[in-house]
């Protein structure tokens, strides 16, 4: 017996239409996975793309830990054990604010306040050219940290680079008294986030060569 729904069901078929609720649940399903690309939300990409500042990083430079000196290497040489104690690398960063369209009314050459940006954290990977970058292993691991830094045009900041429980892991702690592989070269990527006062989501990325070693004690 002919059956009229199934008819209407076959006509659907051969003319490539999906029912609607399955194309909406196709939709929402394909936006949900963009979404998570990136481990970024959507509100933040929103966010980001209305943003009229770019936040530039100028330096970084650091100073080993235990030494006093003032953090101004591009080139880090960080001693895995000073003294027979453990100290962590601080570096400092210098940035300066930057328009996507200056000069316009609506991105002046100078800083409103909304054009303002704070820095709320960074953070650190390390990785070496050789290819060989798994934490624990072959580098230190990676790692989060928060700071609070307002820059109203040019600004600077000390912060973290190379903790000191790093030095107490692998691989690190096996250079102590020039085991292991003597010394480990790496790049450390540092990204640092935040927003301007308008509450678009911003961030920059800069990057600092680190030599690891046991180097010889400061007076020796």
């Amino acid at each position: 017996m002919w059956d009229a729904s199934e008819d209407r069901r076959l006509t659907g078929a051969r003319s490539g239409s999906p029912p609607t609720n399955r194309v909406t649940r196709v939709v929402a399903a394909v936006g949900a996975a963009l979404c998570l690309l990136g481990a970024v939300s959507c509100n933040e990409l929103v966010r980001a793309s209305r943003s009229s500042t770019i936040l530039v990083i100028e330096r970084i430079a650091a100073a080993p830990g235990g030494s006093g000196a003032d953090p101004i290497n591009t080139l880090l040489n960080s001693d895995v054990l000073t003294n027979g104690g453990v100290f962590p690398d601080i570096a400092r960063v210098t940035t300066r604010l930057a328009f996507k369209s200056p000069g316009t009314s609506e991105n002046p050459a100078s800083p409103t306040s909304a054009n303002w940006v704070t820095i709320t954290g960074y953070r650190v990977v390390y990785r070496r050219t050789d290819g060989r970058s798994e934490q624990g292993k072959d580098v230190p691991y990676a790692f989060e940290g928060g700071m609070t830094m307002t820059t109203l045009d040019i600004g600077t900041a000390e912060f973290t680079l190379v903790r000191t429980q790093a030095k107490l892991e692998q691989p690190l702690i096996s250079l102590r008294n020039l085991g292991g592989s003597v010394a480990i070269s790496v790049i450390a990527e540092i990204t640092f986030f935040g927003h301007d006062q308008t509450g678009a989501a911003i961030s920059a990325d800069g990057t600092i060569g680190i030599n690891f070693a046991d180097f010889p004690d400061p007076g020796t």
